[in-house]
Order: C-alpha cells, then structure tokens, then sequence
C-alpha cells in the first residue's frame, strides 16, 4: 500500500540524512533502523587510504547485496547510502547505478529488485539503495538476517513470519494524513448526513444533527491534532483523481448514455452521483398484488449498492485506477484494482470473516450507513438476487489483479418470488442458505451435504444444520422437503423437493405464464451417481417421482454409454444398484 495522503518515511529519513550531510551535521541522530551509511568495499587500501573506485566494483556489489538483503528482510524495508564513512565523512561512491542494481538482483538470485539513485552531497557523488520489504525472507549465505537498531542480526523463521502477520494488520486508511480537516467539502458533509437519516435508525439521525467539527470526530475521521485520517480524506476531500467510472449503456456495444467520472469530488459524492444515475438507469417492476415484494428493480437496489460500495471499500488504493462500474442493459459489473485479501476467495466470500485491507474506510462507510455493516454485505447481494429469480453474484478476481462482481438480473421469476412467500416460516425466504440451497434443488432435483457444502460455504456440520432447519420449514402446511428412498443407512442422506413444494411451483408457473426448465431424469440420474458414486432404480424413481420399474431405462441407457456398470451379473435382487464407472 503506497501513501497517498501522507509522506513515504522511508524517504523522508532519506531526505533528513542527506541534508544532515550537507550541512555537516552529525548523522548519529540520523534513524538507523530505516537509514544506514556505508562506503564502498574495496577501496580502501592497507593503509586505510581511499582509491579511485570503478564502475563495476563487485567487492562493493557483494558487500550491498547483504546488507540490502537484511534492510528487505526487516519491516518497512529502508536505505542504504553509499559512499559515506561510519563517521559521516564523504567518501563518495564511483560504482554505477544501474549495474549495482543489477547486480544486486542476480546476487539475491533474483529475489530483489532496489532502486538506485544518483545524489550529490556538496559536490560529492553518493548512491541511494531504496529497499523495499521482502515479501518472503532471502537468505544470504544461509541465513536470515535483519536490522535490529543499527545491526544486522540473525531471526529464525518463524519469527520473521510472526512479525510479517503482526505488520500485515497496518491498516493505511486509519493512518492521518497531511490534510487539516477544515478541508472536508461541505457537499461531502450534507450527503453523509443525508446517509444517515435515510437509514431510519435513531441513533444515526442523531449523529447528523451535530456540528460538523463534532461530526468528524465522532466518525473517526479526524486525529487528535485535527488531521483526517486517509480515510477521512477519502469520503469527504477526495485524492485529486477519480475514485469511480460509472458507465451506462443500453445494450452491449451501444453508445454510453451517461458516464460519472469525477476528479474534483470526495468519494462520497462520486457514490452519491453514480448511485443517482444507478436508480435513473435500472427500471422498476411492480409484482401482482399479493406478493411479499411489491415492486422491485432489474438489479435489486441493495445488491446493486452494496457491489459499488464493496467496490470502494475493499479495493487497493495505492493504484490510481478507479473502481469502474459498467451497467448495461440489465446486468452491472464493478471492477475493483486489487485482489481478494486476508483469505478470501471466490470459494468463501459468502462466509469468510469480514477482511478489509482498508478497515478504517469500511468502518467509516458502515458508520455512515453507505454499506450495510463493516464486512460489507456480500452475503446481502446474493439474498437479494436469488429471492427475486436471479443467478447469484459473479464474484472473482482476475487478471491485474481486479476483483470483479457481476450482477446479472435477468427477466423477474414472479412466480419464484410468489413461491417463496408460500413458506412457513416466513424468515427462510430471507435466509441466504435456505435461498441457494432451493435454487439448488429446483434446478438440479436433489441435495446431499456433499454437494451442498460449498454452494452456502459452509462445512459440513454447519450445512447439515442448514438442511435440517430447511426441511421443517412447509409450503401449504406439508414439508418442504423429502428424505430421497433408496440411499443406504450407512451414507449419507438425499434430500430433494417435495411433491407438494414442487406442485406449489408448477401452480405458480402457470398462473405467470412460465415454463420453468427442469433437469430430465438423465440429468439427474448422471450428476446423482457421479456424485455419489452409485444409484439405484429406487432411488431415481424416488428422484423423479416415478415407479422405480419405470426408470430401469435410464440406467442402462447410461450403462450403454459407458457410465454404469451393475454392481452384479445377475441384475437384480435386494440391494442391487448401478456403480459408476464414467469420469470424476
């Protein structure tokens, strides 16, 4: 993460000793820990006397490379200046710049890139080494070394690791800037009020009927010496450059219709704007009277803005891009520079942790009720585009790295939604796991904890749990689930719709005109035994609700292809199934 609003230390302790050299000031008060001077091996003869140096002084190349090594290893990185006695007297360095890095990278076999820079001291030719921090320890003649004070010392492993884990807790939003708060835009201000009351919560409206000066403070946006945070800086100043790109289009390739992109307003404003040209451009549908949704958008409204926010609050901000938000015809896709953090992926977003890289902005977002909470509702998107038909969020990182979120709302399933308030009790019409794990079985027919695990990210005992709160709930007073026949005591349980679930939608497609797509028995037949590893003409027939005399066709048309095999010549008998024999 590179500061934006503040100063860069490492440099500043640059900065500080090469003016101390210039004025002939002592260096002992000079930060060692970040700064250290050293001459250039080689030149000294046994007399102690300086010689000329040359280009390529791989005496000096060699000597740098360590200690450039142990400034990597220890936290923050720092510098080296060349050509400067322990003293502080100017030897000057002749080595060149561009070779010593060089050099310096083939030595640390290629494990460290620095920065060479030419300075002059009164005159005098000096090297500036800006070292980076290492990302994983270097070793340097088999071990790993870094600065503790002054000195190089020797660390083992695991305590490097320990200091690495504790380092990556630097939260650089939190961080004060070099801005005076009286710099927050009175615009940014009124919005975050206007935040506040819309959310109806007591306490929030409170909060914005406080002077501004209170205001920021109660916010965490301003330090104790009257500096905003980067954050603070952020939400309500802005960083010069544009923190969004919203891009509206009618239809793929078409012309833009509108487009926000902003550099002379805080964040807050950006969003306030793009979330303005959202609503503008994201039309609204009103259900049949009788649904427990009476009107909704393409996009769900919530879904929509908690992607943009998710987009802002999470994001790197060290890279000048801007979060860019493309909204075309019915679908949004946010992009967002950086990618997952602290552990997330697209396997666990739902359930992980909440793990900002920016916790301090999050934070001040969810306090301003911008986001729903601080881990920044992604388990709210998803609620919210399968309760209304949709495909759940697209969420992954790519190539950049991005993180990109892809909401696509497609034609509105009223009779999904009107399916859904049929449930009692109606809170597992909100519940994101009881949601997915229905999309689940209406598009795939069955469900076992195996396969259910990771579509609500859970483990195992946890989707258990889920499954079972799940089948007590009912539609028009009976379950909505059903044990599936068939499967052995010593495995794990099937669970698939019941018939009265699956009539109740059937009904509900008819009366809105819909001709829902469903798995045929083939299908489910074929994701059941590779999943499984095995099925039976009971369990099939239970499956698709048919004799299981009836279904013996299916299977040995799937034996026939070269994906089942009996588990017995005889083909018959108790306990005879199909093993499968296709790929994994």
């Amino acid at each position: 993460m590179s500061i934006v609003f503040g100063s860069d230390p490492v440099h500043d302790a640059v900065q500080d000793a090469l003016a101390r050299l210039a004025a002939g000031q002592p260096v002992d008060d000079v930060e060692r820990q970040v700064v250290d001077f050293k001459e250039e091996a080689g030149r000294r003869d046994k007399s102690g006397q300086v010689g000329p140096g040359s280009l390529n002084n791989e005496a000096a190349a060699d000597k740098l490379t360590g200690e450039a090594i142990c400034m990597a290893n220890t936290p923050g990185g720092g510098a080296l200046i060349v050509g400067v006695a322990d003293d502080g007297t100017l030897i000057g360095a002749a080595t060149g710049a561009e070779w010593l890095r060089k050099r310096v990278y083939e030595k640390s076999q290629r494990l460290l890139t620095i920065d060479v820079r030419e300075a002059h001291v009164n005159g005098v030719r000096v090297l500036v080494l800006m070292v980076p921090q290492a990302v994983e320890p270097i070793r340097w003649n088999g071990k790993i070394n870094w600065r503790v004070g002054d000195a190089c010392v020797e660390v083992d492993g695991a305590t490097w690791h320990a200091k690495r884990m504790a380092r990556l807790n630097y939260d650089w939003s939190a961080e004060e800037s070099t801005v005076s708060s009286d710099a927050a835009r009175p615009q940014a201000i009124s919005i975050a009020r206007d935040f506040l009351l819309e959310s109806g919560d007591p306490s929030a409206a409170e909060l914005a009927g406080v002077p501004d000066a209170a205001f920021l403070r109660r916010l965490n946006a301003v330090t104790g010496q009257g500096m905003l945070t980067n954050a603070g800086v952020l939400t309500f100043v802005g960083r010069g450059s544009p923190a969004l790109d919203y891009v509206h289009r009618e239809y793929a390739g078409a012309d833009s219709t509108t487009r926000v992109r902003r550099s002379d307003r805080s964040l807050l404003e950006e969003l306030s704007e793009v979330f303005v040209s959202l609503d503008a451009h994201n039309a609204t549908r009103h259900l049949q009277s009788g649904l427990a949704i009476g009107q909704v958008r393409d996009i769900p409204r919530l879904a929509a803005r908690e992607a943009i926010v998710n987009g802002v609050a999470h994001r790197e901000w060290g890279s000048a891009d801007p979060t860019t938000v493309e909204h075309v015809g019915r679908t949004l896709r946010v992009t967002s520079p950086g990618g997952f953090y602290g552990g997330v992926d697209a396997s666990n977003i739902i359930t992980h942790p909440s793990q900002s890289r920016n916790r301090a902005l999050t934070q001040l977002l969810a306090d301003l009720k911008v986001a729903e909470r601080e881990g920044i509702g992604v388990d709210r998107m998803v609620r919210e585009m399968i309760r209304v038909g949709h495909a759940p969020p697209d969420i992954r990182e790519i190539s950049g790295p991005y993180v990109r979120a892809s909401l696509i709302g497609d034609n509105l399933d009223e009779a999904w939604i009107s399916w859904l308030a049929l449930l009692v009790p109606k809170a597992e019409a909100q519940d994101i796991n009881s949601l997915l794990l229905l999309r689940t079985l209406v598009d795939q027919g069955w469900i076992d904890v195996a396969r259910a695990a990771p579509i609500i990210q859970l483990t195992v005992a946890e989707t258990r749990g889920a499954i079972s709160k799940l089948a007590n709930a009912t539609i028009n007073g009976q379950k909505v689930l059903r044990l599936v026949e068939g499967v052995p005591e010593s495995a794990e349980p099937v669970w698939k719709l019941s018939s009265t679930t699956v009539n109740a939608l059937a009904k509900a497609d008819r009366a809105f005109g819909l001709s829902r797509p469903s798995p045929t028995r083939a299908q489910i037949a074929r994701s059941y035994a590779q999943a499984r590893g095995r099925i039976s003409t009971t369990e099939l027939g239970s499956l698709v609700r048919a004799s299981g005399t009836n279904v013996g066709a299916t299977l040995k048309a799937l034996e026939q292809e070269g994906l089942l095999e009996p588990s017995s010549p005889a083909r018959r008998g108790r306990g005879f199934y199909y093993k499968w024999v296709g790929p994994e």
